[in-house]
C-alpha cells in the first residue's frame, strides 16, 4: 500500500519580542541559531528534524512579505526546495494560515497529510519527535485531527492545556480523544492538572488529512474558508513566492485554529510528546533548555565568565565579561545590550513596546539588515551623512534606482563589482571607488564568485530610505520602499 504523502506546513510568523535585543521584527527568533546546535536556525531545525519520516514531501511555508527572502535563503542553505512559500499580506492568526495551506495542498485533487509546525520551536530529541509523528499517522489517515500535547515538566501557568478523555499510557504512543482545551490556568489549577495524568501543554502542532480539516473548517468556520479561497484564487506568483490577494485576505477573521476548529470538533485527538520541547519564549526559557557548563552558565560568542553562576551570557560582536555575577541574562548585539535578572526576563516585552512607542529604531530592526541580494550594516550616521557597509552575494544585483536628495560614494574593499551609472558600466576592484551624483540612475552588481563588500558614504539634505525610485528590480520589489527606517536598496 502506497504511503500517503506528508507535507510539512511551517508557520513562520511572529516577532519573538521576548528575545529582544537579538530577536526583532525585521529578523525574529525563528531565523536565528539559538540552540547551540551548530549554525542551524530554528526554522532550519524545524525542517531538518523531519528527515526520515515516511512519505515526506517538500514543505509549504507561510510567512509575511518582509521575511520572504530570509525564508527562501535559509531553505536554500539546507538544500530544501519548498512546495511553495505563501505570503500573508497581513497577520490573521493560525486558522487562516492552516486553511490556505490545506486549500493549496488539495488544489490539484490530492489529499495529503499535513503536519503543521511552528518555525520557532526547539525540540531536543528529534528521533522521539519523529516516532510520535509516525504514531499519529494512522489516526490522521482515518480522519482524526491529531494534535501533539507536550508532557508537562512543571505546573506552568504560561501555557494552554489540553485535557484528554483518559490518562495517557506511560509505555505506549497512542492518541486519545480530546475532552477540552483550557486557557492558561492559575498555579493551583495547573498543579491539580498534573495530578490527573490527562493534561498536556498545547503545542500548536497538528497532523491531519487536508480534506478532514477543510471539512471541519467549512462546517465550523465557513467565513475563514471563503476568504482564504478568494485570496488564493486571486494570488499572484512573485519569483518562488505566492502572494495572497490583500483585500480578500484582510476580510478573514483573526482566529486561531484551536478556537475555530479544535475546541469544537468531535474529531480531535491528542498524542503526548516528551521530546525536550520548548517554545523558546524568553531568555530564561532558553537558559533552561540549553547545555550549561559546570557553573550553570550558558556562554555563546566572545564571552569570559569568572566566579559567575547560572547566567546566560551571549555576545554577537564585542567581548562580554562576567565577573562574580549570578542569575543574569546578558545579550550584546550591534546596537543594544540587555542586562536582566533571569527571573525578570519575561518583562522584556514592556521595554520593546516603549521603544516602539518612542520611535526608536532598536525596537524593530538591527543595524544589519538582510536583503535578497545580501545585507548591509549601518556603521555611523549624522544629520546630513551616513556610512554603511554593503555586502552583495555572487551573481546578485541591487535595483536600478535613483535618489532625489542624496549622493553616494562607493569604495570596494573586497571582490569585483560592476557599476552602472546613467547607462554606462565600469568594473571596480578592491580599493577602487566611484561617485553617484544626485539624480543619477545607478545599479551595483556582483559578477564574481565571492561576495562584494563595499563602503558606502551617503551625503545630502535628506537620507531617508523612501528617497529611492526603482526602475528595474530582479526581485519583484516595487519602487515604493517599506516604511522600516533601516530599509535600503
Amino acid at each position: 500500500m502506497a504511503t500517503t504523502p506528508l507535507i510539512p506546513v511551517i508557520l513562520c510568523g511572529g516577532t519573538g519580542t521576548r528575545l529582544w535585543p537579538l530577536s526583532r521584527a525585521s529578523y525574529p527568533k525563528q531565523y536565528w541559531p539559538l540552540s547551540g546546535n551548530g549554525e542551524a536556525t530554528l526554522l532550519q531545525q524545524t525542517q531538518q528534524r523531519l528527515n526520515g519520516l515516511r512519505g515526506l514531501a517538500s514543505p509549504l511555508l507561510i510567512c509575511n512579505e518582509d521575511h520572504r527572502f530570509i525564508v527562501a535563503e535559509q531553505m536554500r542553505q539546507i538544500g530544501v526546495e519548498p512546495n511553495a512559500i505563501l505570503l500573508e499580506p497581513i497577520g490573521r492568526n493560525t486558522a487562516p494560515a492552516v486553511t490556505v495551506a490545506a486549500l493549496q495542498a488539495t488544489a490539484h485533487g490530492d489529499d495529503p497529510l499535513l503536519l503543521v509546525l511552528a518555525a520557532d520551536h526547539l525540540i531536543r530529541d528529534a528521533e522521539h519527535f519523529r516516532d510520535t509523528v509516525e504514531a499519529g499517522r494512522q489516526p490522521a489517515e482515518e480522519g482524526r485531527l491529531v494534535t501533539f500535547g507536550i508532557v508537562p515538566t512543571a505546573p506552568e501557568t504560561g501555557y494552554g492545556y489540553i485535557e484528554a478523555s483518559k490518562a495517557f499510557s506511560s509505555d505506549q504512543l497512542l492518541d486519545v480523544p480530546i475532552t477540552r482545551f483550557v486557557e492558561k490556568p492559575d498555579q493551583a489549577t495547573a498543579e491539580q492538572f498534573l495530578t490527573t495524568g490527562r493534561f498536556t501543554w498545547n503545542s500548536g502542532m497538528f497532523l491531519f488529512r487536508a480534506s478532514a480539516m477543510l471539512a471541519e473548517l467549512e462546517r465550523l468556520a465557513p467565513e475563514v474558508v471563503s476568504c482564504c479561497r478568494a485570496a488564493l484564487e486571486q494570488d499572484t506568483a512573485d519569483l518562488e513566492f505566492l502572494r495572497l490577494e490583500r483585500e480578500a485576505f484582510a476580510k478573514c477573521p483573526n482566529i486561531a485554529i484551536d478556537v475555530a476548529v479544535m475546541e469544537k470538533t468531535d474529531l480531535g485527538s491528542v498524542l503526548p510528546l516528551d521530546a525536550g520541547w520548548s517554545d523558546v519564549g524568553s531568555w530564561s526559557a532558553l537558559w533552561e533548555t540549553a547545555d550549561r557548563n559546570a557553573e550553570g552558565n550558558v556562554l555563546q560568542g566572545r564571552v569570559i565568565a569568572e566566579e559567575s553562576r547560572n547566567c546566560y551570557l551571549r555576545s554577537e560582536h564585542r567581548l562580554v565579561v562576567g565577573l562574580g555575577v549570578e542569575n543574569l541574562v546578558v545579550v550584546e548585539t550591534d546596537d543594544a545590550v540587555l542586562i536582566a535578572d533571569r527571573s525578570q526576563a519575561q518583562k522584556i516585552k514592556t521595554v520593546v513596546k516603549q521603544l516602539e512607542a518612542d520611535g526608536s529604531p532598536e525596537g524593530k530592526a538591527h543595524r544589519k539588515i538582510y536583503r535578497p541580494w545580501g545585507h548591509y550594516t549601518s556603521v555611523v550616521e549624522d544629520s546630513r551623512w551616513q556610512v554603511k557597509r554593503i555586502s552583495v552575494k555572487p551573481g546578485a544585483s541591487l535595483s536600478l534606482q535613483m535618489h532625489h536628495h542624496r549622493a553616494e560614494h562607493w569604495v570596494v574593499v573586497r571582490g569585483t563589482a560592476v557599476v552602472e551609472r546613467d547607462g554606462e558600466q565600469q568594473l571596480l576592484g578592491e580599493n577602487q571607488s566611484t561617485y553617484i551624483p544626485l539624480g543619477c540612475r545607478h545599479r551595483l552588481s556582483n559578477p564574481g564568485k565571492i561576495p562584494v563588500d563595499l563602503i558606502e558614504v551617503q551625503s545630502g539634505e535628506y537620507l531617508g530610505e523612501d528617497d529611492i525610485v526603482r526602475f528595474e528590480d530582479r526581485y519583484g520589489r516595487s519602487d515604493l520602499l517599506m516604511t522600516n527606517s533601516r530599509a535600503t536598496q
